[in-house]
């Protein structure tokens, strides 16, 4: 494989594999290192964090010491890490990486984080304490789903990307809204600036399911899973310290929330296991909603055009042949 291409400026090559959540792009990304002289970077909002190990689906210790991925374990869960932090950490390790003669391989399924880096982040207003404060009293009474049809009027880009109860990024579209009198999706359009494409050659492709139903399946089987090897006690650790709650962007992430809500009792173990496999599901159908609209990506399907699930060996040899 090429390290830069002419048609490319001459630009070094990069990277993108993505996908749904539990579709397999990373075991892909780990066999594609054994292939090509590339090295990884996690793009994962939950992967970041440190003890967040079994909920997250994160490589083993195993895995990750012959597959070195940069940008894992990087954060306390008592840090908010953001696109903006991703950006900058993302941009430096695909520069050591390039200088270093090999190809960034950018694997993950957080989309927002992949568009930081196409599209750069805007220059938005800080926050501010009252507004806040009165979107959160206002959610309290009429809950996050009523504010998410309320932003859904005045920046349904955004809403569209947004599950009702995504309340991080709702508070702020309103905020931003309220601050600007602008859409947060429109004052993106405006600011992006310095994408990754002037810098780099960047090849972009996705795992991808044919039949959802398939993926469900997976998803399901995984949480099990998760939970056979001590999920709810991962959990139960990082409840133990007294520092951390369910506010924080880490114990908001998928299955996470849930198996704190189990050890609040405030559900019985088969709601959160029902909870904690819906919550995944619509995880990977905004994943979807996401990677079907995205310019200059290429999908490699899980299964064939007859149903059949396609081997580890086949879907390599794809993506290789793409790659090269």
């Amino acid at each position: 494989m090429i390290l830069s291409d002419p048609k490319g400026g001459g630009r070094p090559r990069a990277i993108f594999l993505m996908g749904p959540t539990a579709s397999g792009k990373t075991d892909l990304a780990m066999a594609l290192a054994d292939h090509l002289p590339v090295e990884l970077i996690s793009v994962d909002s939950a992967l970041v964090y440190r003890g967040l190990d079994i909920g997250s689906a994160k490589p083993s210790p195993e895995e990750l010491a012959r597959y070195p991925h940069r940008l894992i374990d990087i954060c306390d869960p008592s840090e908010a890490y953001s696109a903006g932090r991703f950006r900058e950490d993302a941009l430096r390790a695909m520069g050591e990486i390039a200088a270093a003669g090999r190809i960034p391989l950018l694997v993950g399924g957080t989309m927002l984080y992949f568009r930081a880096l196409l599209e750069g982040m805007a220059q938005l207003p800080e926050a501010d304490p009252a507004i806040r404060a009165e979107i959160e009293a206002r959610a309290e009474r009429e809950g996050w789903p009523a504010l998410h049809d309320e932003l859904a009027q005045v920046d349904p880009e955004l809403a569209a990307e947004l599950h009702p109860n995504h309340s991080v990024r709702i508070e702020r579209g309103l905020e931003v809204y309220r601050l600007t009198g602008k859409p947060l999706s429109q004052l993106r359009r405006e600011q992006a600036r310095d994408s990754v494409l002037e810098h780099y050659d960047v090849r972009q492709l996705a795992l991808l399911p044919r039949d959802r139903a398939l993926l469900h399946e997976r998803i399901a089987l995984r949480f099990q899973r998760m939970l056979e090897q001590g999920f709810v006690d991962e959990v139960r650790t990082l409840r133990a310290r007294g520092d951390l709650h369910p506010d924080l962007p880490a114990i908001r992430a998928v299955g996470y929330r849930q198996a704190w809500q189990y050890l609040e009792g405030e559900l019985s173990w088969d709601e959160m296991v029902a909870a904690g496999i819906a919550a995944t599901r619509q995880l990977a159908k905004r994943q979807l909603t996401w990677l079907r609209r995205w310019p200059n990506l290429a999908g490699i399907y899980a299964q064939s055009d007859d149903g059949r699930v396609r081997k580890n060996d086949e879907i390599l040899a794809e993506a290789l042949k793409f790659l090269a």
